[in-house]
């Protein structure tokens, strides 16, 4: 770790930006689990992640050179409503490790904290700490984590918890409600170009030097958007609360609270107890992702021509729908394209809700081609018999063998995805001490497509007694 030096390149934009601080580190602190497989990437070795200063430096009181701590200033609209001064109210940016910006998550009160205490709990910890990697295994955009710390330190929300840290890495930090922030503010024209050029600078690199970069900054924006969103519906996860300060200007899943993997589908389906009108359901994820383009587009009217910026925003439904469609055909096995296709998924997903069919373990057999244990999902159920029936008829219209569809199929259908009642087990023994199951949970979560023969049931559908686990935003 001695050897290690960091950039924090952000905190050049100025004090308007951010604001410099320190961690309050909790007391005793643990090693809870580590990710090999990212410290790869970033040149740790598995010795760096045992020693002590990389417990140290999770809980802060281990600086690397170079790093500035520093939280974010940003905006958003929460459930539709604008709250101008938010900023990284628990969250540490500790600067840049490769291509990697590392962050400190439940480190201690912040400028942007407000009336709360800057921690995170064993619980939500464990949650991130699980799902990002699930998600990365998936190959879906996302956040990633490093390691995460348990301690002696109470923390108080509904009860008394255990305060934890998640060393948090991501490609960018910076969320649409950054650019709110400053468009909001005196010198809006000033500081949404410094920081529209400074994230082309970290990730839109290729854009750098174009006469209408900012134009072409959010087209992008808008793409990898259409992108994200198409592939959580395919996978049937739900984020939970996509407020604006929640959406990456990378396209990547941010902020993991109240998300869960759909279980016996329900597209009206809301994962968050304190989402009472239902603006983050299932259904409405698309539909919410294009309004917040649309308070993106607003943002960047200092730097870029707005219409355009509307104009292309608006495409994002019919972007999205096709891309669903390319996706979901993909899940099927269907390599011709067919007019009837959109229907047939369609159908498909009426019936799975009509049936109260599991989602993954539906398609994970549909990849193996076990037609008589779908049937035996439903078996009262004769529309899921004639959907079974129609989709058969629709493979004699391919050309590929059938081996080389499945092997296809069994790319794009995982056999585990980390539901909530899997991910509340890890919880329980976490509590307890134990992070055996932890780890074990973050190697599936890292090889969703894998055979983890210890834990097959995690793969078959859940049962009564344990679904629709929902939480909350607490954490």
């Amino acid at each position: 770790m001695n050897n290690l030096r960091i950039k924090t390149n952000y905190i050049n934009l100025g004090s308007k930006f951010h604001h410099l601080t320190s961690s309050i580190p909790l007391e005793n602190p643990k090693l809870a689990s580590y990710n090999l497989s990212l410290a790869n990437e970033l040149g740790l070795s598995e010795e760096t992640l045992n020693s002590k200063e990389f417990v140290e430096f999770i809980n802060g009181t281990f600086r690397v050179q170079g790093s500035f701590p520093h939280a974010m200033a940003y905006s958003g609209h929460q459930f539709g409503y604008f709250v101008p001064n938010l900023g990284d109210g628990r969250a540490l940016n500790l600067g840049a490790l490769k291509n990697y910006n590392l962050q400190l998550k439940g480190a201690g009160k912040t400028a942007y904290s407000r009336d709360a205490d800057g921690r995170a709990v064993l619980r939500s910890s464990i949650r991130e700490y699980l799902m990002s990697e699930a998600m990365h295994g998936l190959g879906i955009p996302s956040t990633r984590a490093l390691g995460i710390i348990s301690s002696d330190s109470n923390v108080f929300r509904e009860s008394i918890e255990k305060g934890s840290i998640v060393l948090r890495a991501s490609s960018s930090w910076i969320r649409f409600g950054s650019f709110e922030f400053f468009y909001l503010g005196q010198a809006k024209k000033e500081n949404v170009t410094l920081l529209a050029d400074y994230v082309i600078q970290e990730s839109y690199p290729h854009l750098k030097g174009l006469q209408n970069c900012y134009t072409e900054l959010f087209c992008e924006v808008v793409d990898k958007t259409v992108e994200l969103i198409a592939l959580w519906q395919s996978v049937g996860f739900m984020h939970g609360v996509m407020n604006t300060d929640n959406m990456s200007i990378n396209g990547l899943t941010l902020d993991y609270g109240p998300f869960a993997f759909m279980e016996t589908f329900n597209k009206s389906k809301i994962c968050n107890t304190s989402d009472y009108e239902g603006r983050y359901s299932f259904e409405n994820q698309p539909f919410i992702a294009q309004w917040n383009l649309l308070v993106l587009a607003k943002a960047f009217s200092p730097i870029a021509e707005q219409k355009p910026l509307e104009d292309y925003a608006n495409l994002f439904m019919l972007k999205y729908k096709k891309r669903y469609l390319q996706l979901m055909s993909k899940k099927l096995g269907l390599d011709k394209k067919e007019d009837s296709d959109a229907l047939l998924v369609a159908e498909l997903l009426n019936v799975l809700q009509k049936c109260e069919i599991d989602y993954t373990p539906f398609f994970y057999k549909l990849s193996h081609a076990r037609f008589d244990e779908i049937i035996f999902m439903n078996k009262a159920n004769p529309q899921l018999k004639e959907w079974l029936q129609l989709y058969k008829n629709r493979l004699l219209n391919e050309d590929m063998k059938e081996s080389e569809r499945l092997e296809r199929m069994q790319k794009m259908n995982p056999k585990y995805v980390l539901k909530n009642y899997i991910l509340q087990e890890v919880i329980d023994l976490a509590e307890q001490g134990d992070f055996s199951l932890l780890n074990s949970m973050l190697e599936i979560a890292q090889n969703p497509y894998a055979q983890h023969h210890e834990f097959e049931s995690y793969a078959e559908s859940v049962t009564k007694e344990l679904r629709d686990i929902i939480c909350s935003c607490s954490s």
